[in-house]
């Protein structure tokens, strides 16, 4: 009987290397496919800009929106960038979906996980009329300053601030760039410091079940001598129109060696990048 089962394991053991080496063959018969950037260019005519790598050499192709299949490399390659001229092209939706489909050395397919980018929307102007209330409306949304609360020295106070996106950074996403420099203006409603001037820079980061959330920073001063940084942290919570997000947004204020200059903002306004200029 024990040599039976000595004889037994004699066989599990010699046929262990041969299991292994299959599994290992079985994990690296796929091949990965690892979007780097994605974005439309927003002047026209409107290209989306592709740049991904493939885990071995691959002709590669996208499927855009389930039916548009377009050929992007017909060599074998690891290394893979593409510009579609997205000019012949109609969409329904702003958002568009499309996977990148690879073709290995032996023929076999793969594809990405679902990706999106958004193609930029055109107002169409049907009279004068309509251009003038489009302007009029456009002026007050982006004229809007957001309303704050302060809290200073123990005293609560009231506010008015007004951002302005000065220049965007593209991102591989669809939706929001990376981030964003602004210059804004506030004014406390009988603060101890009424007027400030502030230019900073705010990162842009997707977050499931909200729009994102975006740290940032600014430098700040009433060209007074009060002078100082304010660290931020906003959420944008939801769209409005497919053009606006409504955030939150808190703000701490310091001027550095005077414990006395702190104070604190809750403020909440409208996010947009109709305005935006891209680097």
């Amino acid at each position: 009987m024990k040599k039976q089962i000595l004889f037994i394991l004699a066989l599990l053991l010699l046929n262990i290397p041969e299991i292994l080496p299959q599994e290992e063959s079985a994990e690296s018969d796929s091949v990965e496919i690892t979007l780097i950037e994605n974005f439309v260019t927003p002047e026209t005519p409107h290209k989306l800009v592709l740049s991904y790598f493939t885990s071995v050499p691959a002709k590669s192709k996208i499927i855009i929106d389930e039916k548009t299949e377009i050929n992007l490399t017909d060599t074998l390659s690891e290394n893979h960038k593409a510009e579609i001229d997205l000019t012949q092209y109609k969409f329904d939706d702003a958002y568009i979906p499309f996977i990148i489909e690879a073709q290995d050395s032996s023929g076999k397919t793969w594809q990405s996980e679902p990706y999106e980018f958004e193609f930029p929307r055109e107002v169409k102007i049907e009279s004068e009329s309509n251009f003038l209330l489009l302007c009029l409306f456009g002026g007050a949304v982006f004229g809007l300053p957001s309303p704050d609360y302060v809290r200073w020295g123990g005293k609560d106070y009231f506010s008015l601030t007004k951002e302005i996106p000065l220049i965007f950074i593209p991102s591989s996403g669809y939706s929001y760039p990376t981030g964003y420099f602004s210059a804004e203006y506030s004014h406390i409603f009988k603060g101890p410091v009424k007027n400030f001037f502030r230019v900073g820079y705010k990162h842009i980061i997707g977050v499931p079940g909200i729009e994102y959330i975006s740290p940032g920073i600014n430098g700040f001063t009433n060209f007074k001598g009060f002078n100082g940084i304010s660290p931020e942290i906003s959420l944008g919570l939801f769209k409005i129109s497919n053009s606006f997000t409504f955030y939150v947004r808190y703000r701490f204020n310091a001027k550095p060696g005077d414990t006395s200059s702190e104070f604190h903002e809750i403020s909440i306004g409208l996010y947009s990048g109709f305005f935006a200029i891209y680097l």
